[in-house]
């Protein structure tokens, strides 16, 4: 066990819990008890119930986001079921209130059955004013996300797919202004197809970076794979323009951009090399792509890793409180895509132009200012 494990491990034991419940009403007379609960209560329940609107007004749902998982693909440790992922959706919980002052709960759900978590989130969608997915296994998590935006009447959104992908995009619009490469010209290779590397993807497509290559262990997607799951086919039509075949070594070549989402160590030096001063982001953890100086060595202009012990660091702590707080705040149905694109522009402007460099490019993952600043574009932007 590390240092940075040991002590964490102390602390779940001295807290015995990362979140907790605290009344915002003070009950300390019988006049506070009438109203905060029986018999004054019961006033508020009847206006919702004449008017469903006055739910967001009258109770703390506009301000409240489930944080949901069937502890299926929990950090890197993968399946290890609902109670062992408490920590990490009471970790999100604490990250969202302490970013975004948004209140969340976090909800475990015991289930493999895809029908049975799709109805159980819908059953319990009317306590809360968001629900963000966790760490729910894909291809599953496509699925999922797809069927509760349509039964949901509050956004739904699965933070290891779109949060990865904005903080990605903001990073790549600044890079972009560093290295003075082109957008609509890249050359960009992502290596892994699941939930975030699919959602990078799309996002990039969708904001016209260029042409998006998709790696898997395989190595190259192109259109007309078989075995690919609905994500991957949906994106063989938009990706790999030029319908080519290989191995990553191979997409790596003239490439601009490389985005890991994958596993550890599966790029050298001598593959940095081939690529066109390369902006680097292996965000594999614990144990990136390939470690910073070894990008750097294999002539890398810019990298950026999801260590928070590296310059640029990629966090998604930089989107979810802000993009809930913007949605929460509009009364937003669901998070579309040009709100994440509108994430990715107020995240990337924080740096100012002046100050951007290859080791700033992105804001600090303890910068608080951030959450207000995604909220307002958010909030600009919804339908």
């Amino acid at each position: 066990m590390d240092d940075i494990s040991r002590r964490s491990l102390e602390l779940h034991e001295r807290l015995q819990g990362k979140i907790e419940v605290v009344s915002r009403a003070k009950v300390e007379t019988v006049e506070d008890l009438s109203l905060v609960y029986t018999p004054g209560v019961a006033e508020p329940c009847r206006q919702i119930q004449a008017d469903y609107q006055k739910s967001w007004e009258l109770t703390r749902r506009s301000h409240l986001v489930a944080v949901i998982t069937d502890g299926t693909a929990i950090l890197g440790l993968g399946d290890i079921g609902p109670a062992a992922g408490m920590p990490v959706m009471e970790g999100k919980c604490a990250l969202f209130k302490e970013f975004g002052d948004v209140d969340a709960f976090p909800i475990c759900v015991d289930t493999h059955d895809t029908d049975e978590f799709v109805r159980t989130v819908q059953l319990i969608s009317k306590s809360f004013g968001g629900i963000n997915l966790e760490d729910i296994a894909a291809p599953r998590c496509f699925e999922i996300e797809r069927r509760l935006q349509e039964v949901c009447d509050v956004p739904v959104f699965h933070d290891d797919q779109h949060g990865t992908a904005v903080v990605l995009a903001a990073a790549l619009i600044n890079a972009i202004k560093v290295t003075h490469k082109q957008t609509g010209d890249l050359r960009i290779v992502i290596n892994g197809a699941g939930a975030a590397g699919c959602a990078i993807a799309t996002l990039l497509v969708h904001m016209g970076f260029g042409n998006v290559i998709l790696c898997d262990v395989n190595g190259i997607i192109c259109e007309g794979d078989e075995g690919l799951h609905a994500g991957q086919e949906a994106l063989s039509h938009v990706t790999n323009a030029d319908h080519e075949h290989g191995t990553l070594a191979d997409a790596l070549k003239g490439a601009d951009v490389f985005v890991g989402v994958s596993r550890g160590n599966l790029v050298t030096p001598e593959m940095v090399s081939t690529m066109n001063e390369g902006i680097v982001f292996p965000m594999a953890n614990p144990v990136p792509e390939i470690m910073p100086d070894k990008a750097l060595e294999g002539g890398a202009a810019i990298v950026g890793t999801g260590r928070s012990d590296f310059p640029n660091q990629i966090n998604n702590v930089l989107v979810f409180p802000g993009i809930f707080k913007g949605a929460l705040q509009a009364h937003a149905k669901r998070i579309t895509e040009e709100m994440e694109v509108a994430a990715a522009h107020a995240i990337a402007s924080l740096i100012p132009d002046e100050e951007l460099s290859p080791t700033n490019i992105i804001p600090s993952a303890l910068n608080k200012s951030v959450a207000d600043v995604v909220a307002k574009a958010v909030a600009d932007h919804v339908e």
